[in-house]
């Protein structure tokens, strides 16, 4: 059985460096600004040879609860509730404040293991807050250095003391080894679709503009308070990944920063953000645009639908707020209207409208990103797509360009995720751009393919007698 560590202490001690440094990745957000970290972030851990998982969260600090810094604080006591131990983290070249020992305080009374670390120790006169630490009365300090990585030794024999040998290194269970029936290999069949498998776990990113509502609706989805959230815009600063299950399905959700035009994003910090949560949209199979149904369709909206259209992701709209409209069928189908008409890229995309705020809608939300991913990892036999495209080439054939008609030969589906197709050809670099808008349109809607991306590829034969060029 693993345990869970979560990383405490006040503001800008380096708490996310010491994150990013045990999981081996640059997950966290690290800037010299104060307060950079806002929601708890868990990440899977590993220390010479131990394995656990680790928690950043907030900066500490005093303040009122009903705000933002209040807030933050509620998180990151969650966070220490629910781990099994705590690294508390202090500024060895700074020294002590006041606030730390405030912190010392409540993790005594809150009775569980905790390994005191002073960070920075590498530092010039460091030694002064080393021994500092001591006053605090949580045991001898670890002196480490999280942005050079010094002390980590130290640190894991610390956390073994701390939790136990047994609980550290737990036993290795005995896997049994079965024989295994493999399928037979089915790419010659030109009949065969294989089934979509609705048991794997599923990867969604929840984008849009500041305060359209994206972490109201996690919590909402969860059943608990586990994203920071309030009126202020642009609280979501790093990209946050929940797991929840729905019917029985695994669903990771990333909730991700607020992404403004890139006009106005000035601030290096805002910047990371937006990089985080342009990694989240790569890393999701199936992305959903947060709209905020009061002001829809701003352009920085539209230029996020065809973002995510471009990265070949699988793309869902949600009508944010729509406990706050006051006609909803007329409101409902002047949105339809626009759908349709400002983004012609995403034809048939699915919208919905929601309320993260009271639940509404929720239900048909997870429906369409399960059927929009359905989509997204459709594929079809090579022997329906060239009776497809024998039809269609009857229906309209391909213009002929400089008296000389193009051919479409063959057809077949190289890819899944977003689905691509590869044709072949004659004079492919001739074949107009607005021929192949018909034949996507006619993939759609022939093979039931809605609001997906769509990549066709062209492919001209060989020419075996090109070399052989006639001598003048």
């Amino acid at each position: 059985m693993s345990f869970t560590v979560a990383i405490v202490g006040r503001p800008n001690v380096g708490k996310s460096t010491l994150f990013n440094r045990l999981v081996g990745k640059k997950l966290a957000l690290v800037d010299d600004t104060p307060g950079v970290t806002r929601d708890r972030r868990p990440g899977d851990a590993r220390l010479m040879g131990l394995n656990f998982t680790i928690i950043d969260t907030a900066g500490l600090e005093r303040a009122e609860a009903e705000s933002l810094q209040g807030r933050m604080r509620a998180q990151t006591e969650a966070a220490i509730d629910e781990a099994d131990i705590s690294l508390f983290v202090v500024d060895a070249k700074f020294g002590l404040t006041p606030v730390d020992k405030e912190l010392a305080e409540m993790l005594r009374r809150r009775g569980k293991p905790v390994v005191l670390v002073a960070n920075k120790a590498e530092a010039k006169g460091s030694d002064g807050g080393f021994y500092d630490a001591y006053t605090l009365g949580l045991g001898e300090p670890v002196p480490i250095s999280a942005e050079h990585g010094q002390g980590m030794l130290d640190l894991r024999d610390a956390i073994v003391d701390a939790i136990g040998k047994d609980r550290a290194y737990p036993p290795k269970e005995d896997v049994a080894v079965t024989n295994v029936d493999l399928p037979a290999e089915m790419e010659e069949d030109e009949e065969y679709e294989p089934e979509y498998d609705d048991t794997k776990p599923l990867r969604v990113a929840i984008i849009g503009r500041p305060n359209a509502g994206k972490s109201t609706l996690i919590n909402r989805f969860l059943g608990e308070d586990r994203l920071l959230t309030g009126p202020e815009a642009g609280i979501t600063r790093d990209s946050i990944s929940v797991e929840w299950d729905w019917h029985g399905r695994t669903i990771k959700m990333f909730d991700t920063a607020g992404m403004r035009r890139k006009a106005r994003v000035t601030e290096k910090l805002e910047k990371l953000s937006v990089a985080d949560s342009l990694r989240s949209i790569r890393f999701a199979e199936t992305v959903v645009i947060v709209f905020d149904s009061t002001i829809p369709f701003e352009k920085q909206d539209l230029q996020l639908v065809d973002l995510v259209i471009r990265e070949g992701r699988a793309a869902v709209l949600a009508f944010n707020k729509w406990d706050m409209i006051e006609e909803p069928q007329a409101v409902l189908a002047d949105l339809r209207e626009k759908t349709e008409r400002l983004l012609p890229q995403a034809r048939g995309i699915r919208a919905v409208p929601i309320s993260g705020q009271t639940g509404r809608g929720l239900d048909k939300l997870m429906q369409s990103i399960i059927d929009t991913d359905r989509v997204w990892n459709k594929r079809i036999s090579t022997a329906r797509l060239n009776r497809w495209l024998e039809q269609t080439q009857v229906q309209h054939p391909p213009p002929a360009v400089s008296g000389r008609r193009i051919k479409l030969k063959y057809m077949t589906q190289v890819k899944a995720r977003p689905p691509a197709f590869m044709i072949s050809c004659t004079r492919s670099d001739a074949l107009p751009e607005s021929y192949t808008r018909y034949l996507i349109n006619g993939l759609r809607n022939d093979f039931d393919m809605p609001s997906v991306p769509i990549r066709i590829h062209y492919r001209s034969p060989d020419n075996p007698y090109e070399s052989k060029k006639k001598r003048s």
